[in-house]
């Protein structure tokens, strides 16, 4: 992405600014927002649409009803779904520096992993 991006929707806010230093991502949801770096941003969408991707293959492997808590790590963040395959809630922690945490909620989720997608595709470049 070679021009700045900024999406919203309810219950979430991103933003990318290439030209930003060091904060270059902006997540946000009800109530709060938070600066990434572009390492802890590229972590966040690999490890959130991984997350995603997970809830949705075990979903034919679960009862109906049956809720289901995953998490993820990277040396920069944390990441943990808890929900059911087609509704959850997500959670992150910043592993280093400043400590930050943010969620969303079960209907902020959808139209976030759908624009975490955009960036992805893009590839930051």
């Amino acid at each position: 992405m070679s021009q700045g991006f900024q999406k919203e929707g309810k219950g979430w806010r991103l933003g990318w600014n290439p030209a930003a230093n060091p904060y270059k991502a902006l997540l946000g949801g009800e109530g709060w927002a938070l600066e990434l770096t572009e390492p802890e941003f590229q972590d966040f969408c690999r490890l959130s649409l991984q997350l995603a991707e997970t809830l949705k293959s075990m979903q034919s492997e679960l009862m109906d009803q049956e809720k289901i808590n995953c998490e993820v790590e990277s040396n920069l963040l944390w990441l943990e779904v808890e929900g059911y395959p087609d509704s959850y809630s997500l959670r992150l922690l910043l592993n280093q520096g400043r400590r930050c945490e943010g969620n969303w909620t079960e209907g902020a989720v959808p139209g976030l992993i759908e624009a975490l997608s955009y960036f992805e595709m893009s590839k930051f470049d």
